[in-house]
């Protein structure tokens, strides 16, 4: 026998909780179930920020935010305008939980943890009474009435109901709210239903580099560095951070966000370069040469300049051939221009990559052209809705996913019983 149900939420993390909550709490009237594969839910939200949450970005401007998303840019200019960052603090703050921005913009909650989050959305989901389902994996979806899948049926129905089963048991519902993530799965069952699926690909990654310049330096950071990939015209700036593998931090992270589907065609192999003073090559010779006179009788190698840290300084001045000894009064030509090269033009070639901390995101999913963005609701399915990363959007790091979700979450609260 069928479990009935008004509103199917399918997926319990950050984007399937908030719709949920939402939805019971604008409609109080309709019965919402959130059915999780897994053994609990919020799985995201607990390791997001290395445990802290990054909830989203203080970012107020729509045309600013949406600048952080590869995919959905276009698309989520209006949602923002609708459920925007202002609103996303509001309605933690009215449930409690106060948040928190730092330096770079993220946003925490004061507590400095994601259990406070993750406390914050239980309780809410139990105050509502929306009935949160654990250990049930979606099989299919069927029609109510004629038990024949979607994609069977010629024209839409608006009038038909979803047949949901799942690995323990099947349920009946009018509306039915997809918020799975990057699950291939669903995005293989959402195919056979007749929706175009733009193949994931990673996003969001690390480089991986051996390169002797960086090999015993790990843990340092270049504060604002540009990098572009060589025989393309991805090129991004920001911090860099040296890693123990290679190279990570705002300056890697957009790259590999905006270059996503770019750098999976060329395997993850290719070279870029990095301008490490943000100056032209021959701005620095001009520079390099004054420092000649100015520094004449110091040692090169123990004399960083360009606010650089000293270990890079250094690392970078032996490479370019300059050893320990050599004075900047004895530099020739040749010593000079190799490191303005180095300072403006280093060439590392990453030979792969690796997952950024725990926070795996794919590009790729639900194509955007089949998604009403002014309800979140599929084009092809009447009464199927989407939210988070179910669909074919993802951002850079920063809080700026979980922004997406609530956005589109909240939306489909608003347009759901419409």
């Amino acid at each position: 026998m069928s479990q009935r149900k008004d509103i199917i939420i399918i997926g319990g993390g950050a984007a399937g909780f908030f719709a949920a909550i939402n939805i019971a709490e604008q409609h109080p009237n309709l019965s919402v179930a959130i059915l999780e594969r897994g053994k609990e839910g919020l799985q995201k939200v607990k390791i997001s920020g290395g445990g802290r949450c990054n909830v989203t970005h203080a970012e107020f401007i729509p045309s600013e935010l949406v600048q952080n998303y590869p995919r959905g840019e276009k698309e989520l200019l209006g949602p923002f305008h609708t459920f925007m960052t202002g609103d996303t603090i509001a309605w933690f703050e009215e449930r409690g939980v106060a948040l928190k921005i730092e330096e770079d913009g993220r946003m925490f909650p004061v507590s400095n943890t994601s259990q406070t989050i993750i406390n914050c959305f239980l309780k809410e989901t139990k105050r509502h009474n929306v009935k949160v389902l654990y250990n049930h994996s979606v099989k299919s979806i069927y029609q109510n009435n004629d038990d024949v899948l979607l994609s069977e049926v010629e024209a839409p129905q608006l009038n038909k109901q979803f047949k949901i089963e799942t690995s323990q048991e099947t349920f009946e519902c009018n509306k039915v709210v997809i918020a799975t993530g990057s699950n291939p799965k669903i995005w293989k069952l959402l195919a056979g239903l007749g929706h175009a699926i733009v193949p994931p690909v990673p996003s969001l990654f690390t480089f991986d580099i051996k390169d002797k310049r960086i090999k015993s330096i790990p843990g340092l950071v270049a504060k604002n560095v540009e990098v572009k990939v060589l025989g393309t015209d991805l090129v991004s700036e920001g911090p860099l951070l040296i890693t123990h593998v290679g190279m990570s931090a705002p300056a890697i992270l957009k790259l590999s966000a905006f270059g996503a589907v770019k750098l999976a065609k060329l395997n993850y192999n290719f070279k870029i370069a990095i301008n490490f003073i943000q100056q032209d090559f021959k701005l620095c010779i001009d520079q390099l040469k004054a420092f000649k006179y100015q520094f004449a009788k110091k040692t090169v190698f123990g004399s960083a300049q360009f606010d650089l840290p000293k270990r890079l300084w250094k690392q970078l001045v032996l490479f370019a051939d300059i050893n320990e000894t050599i004075r900047w009064a004895d530099m020739n030509n040749e010593q000079v221009e190799s490191l303005s090269k180095q300072l403006t033009e280093a060439v590392f070639k990453v030979i792969g990559k690796s997952t950024f901390k725990e926070e795996f995101v794919t590009a790729g999913g639900v194509d955007l052209k089949e998604v009403n963005f002014k309800t979140f609701e599929s084009k092809l399915i009447p009464n199927m809705f989407f939210a988070g990363e179910v669909i074919n959007v993802d951002a850079v790091t920063g809080g700026f996913n979980f922004q997406n979700a609530w956005t589109g979450a909240y939306i489909v609260s608003q347009s759901i019983t419409k």
